[in-house]
């Protein structure tokens, strides 16, 4: 797998050995990064089930200003980690599950979440039940700013997921993959 465009482009990413890891496809990421570009200089990235840092990555890559890596698989860490540290763009990586990292980053502050992303992909294993897949979609919700994008990977034939904060502006199929891209509601919005 390789980066595809930006300072990085052309630069391949590890993945673990015998992983269970199951990165989006080379066009299915080209087509995510292509809908979103005008958002991507400065942004600042949540990468959710990271991976080989594929999508974090890709976005430091065309401008992002900084991504945090969220994985906790051991081999996977080891390869996001190398490929972090071998494209030297930066990002920080979170040795944590998910939801432990969502339920500590949307703790219930005075003023809100102390952080806000402008861009969240969200890429959990197909096997996490819809249910699970909304309830990290509401809380991922709570850490975008305005005018904020979240981005989920799923297998092609499920249902769209549901999550409070979030309207559906796109759906694409690719393969055997769907993707949702969502943004944030607009406060007196709907």
């Amino acid at each position: 797998m390789r980066i595809i465009a930006g300072i990085a482009k052309g630069r391949i990413l590890k993945a673990p050995p015998g992983s269970g890891t199951r990165p989006m496809t080379g066009r299915a990421r080209e087509a995510v990064f292509s809908s979103i570009a005008a958002a991507l200089p400065g942004a600042d990235v949540l990468d959710l089930y990271a991976g080989t840092g594929s999508l974090g990555l890709e976005a430091l890559s065309r401008g992002a200003a900084t991504a945090v890596f969220v994985e906790r698989d051991r081999a996977a860490l080891r390869a996001l980690r190398a490929n972090v540290g071998a494209l030297g763009l930066g990002g920080e990586v979170v040795a944590r599950s998910v939801d432990g990292y969502l339920a500590s980053a949307t703790a219930d502050h005075p003023s809100g979440p102390s952080v806000r992303f402008t861009l969240v992909f969200v890429d959990p294993p197909y096997e996490l039940p819809i249910t699970g897949v909304e309830q990290q979609l509401a809380a991922a919700a709570r850490l975008l700013g305005h005018r904020g994008s979240l981005v989920l990977h799923r297998r092609l034939g499920e249902h769209r997921p549901e999550a409070p904060g979030l309207r559906l502006v796109r759906t694409r199929t690719y393969g055997t993959a769907r993707i949702w891209r969502y943004e944030k509601i607009r406060p007196g919005s709907g």
